[in-house]
């Protein structure tokens, strides 16, 4: 009998755009065998914005990896190299922006479809911010503004994420009320800094690169709150480089 490949994501609270040290960028790249895997990076929140791609190529670029950009705001595939180069990838990458926008545009060229067939197949998919909210079935999101949920998103990772849980005003508090008044379901809080991955659904691995940040499962308690629990993460260090003699 054919063994079915395992179904896995990560969220992100940093990466290449926020941060130096590229640790959580080698923490993606090691959850893929092989020595060169394809990662494509998906700007589409940012509007394709040529910044946020040269940043991607920069950090990507000088890592055993090959790395891809796919634009859509200029598309140039068709439908069927679309299908055959998404399905192609080791690691997809959804950059931060407007989740909305970004949900919005992946639907109307078919690419929400394709995500989900590449997830099947054991691509790894990831992101930071809208790239981290847009695989759950909802999010907190800053989308129209004021921070608020959004409820229709691929519905990949059960349940809801909240990104940048410590560093942004407000954020805390009204994922909170969201999921109290079960406007979102329960869900993950992702702090700067920290990077969780997801087996089959299952938090099979939580990292993070700044002591003390940490993923929360926040849900409703039995006052009409909401209680979160930290959930432990591994301390991400830089690797040992060799020393020479003097």
């Amino acid at each position: 009998m054919a063994v079915l490949p395992e179904r896995r994501l990560a969220l992100l609270g940093g990466g290449f755009s926020t941060d130096d040290d590229g640790l959580l960028d080698d923490w993606v790249l090691d959850q893929v065998p092989g020595p060169r895997p394809k990662v494509c990076f998906l700007p589409t929140a940012s509007g394709d914005a040529p910044a946020y791609i040269e940043q991607f190529f920069s950090a990507y670029g000088s890592r055993s990896c090959e790395p891809t950009v796919l634009p859509l705001f200029r598309r140039e595939l068709d439908d069927d190299a679309l299908c055959a180069f998404l399905l192609s990838q080791d690691v997809i990458y959804a950059g931060g922006g407007n989740t909305a926008n970004m949900l919005a545009v992946w639907r109307v060229h078919g690419v929400d479809r394709l995500l989900r067939e590449a997830f099947d197949r054991g691509t790894l998919l990831c992101g930071i911010s809208a790239g981290a909210n847009c695989w759950a079935e909802g999010s907190h999101t800053d989308s129209f503004g004021p921070l608020t949920h959004l409820s229709d998103g691929l519905g990949l990772l059960p349940g809801s994420v909240c990104p940048h849980y410590d560093s942004e005003p407000g954020r805390r508090p009204s994922y909170q009320a969201a999921v109290a008044h079960r406007a979102l379901p329960p869900g993950w809080a992702v702090e700067d800094g920290v990077g969780a991955l997801f087996t089959n659904g299952h938090l099979t691995d939580s990292v993070t690169r700044i002591p003390q940040a940490c993923l929360y499962r926040v849900e409703p308690d039995e006052d009409a709150g909401a209680r979160e629990q930290a959930m432990p993460c591994r301390l991400l260090a830089a690797p040992q480089r060799p020393t020479t003699a003097p």
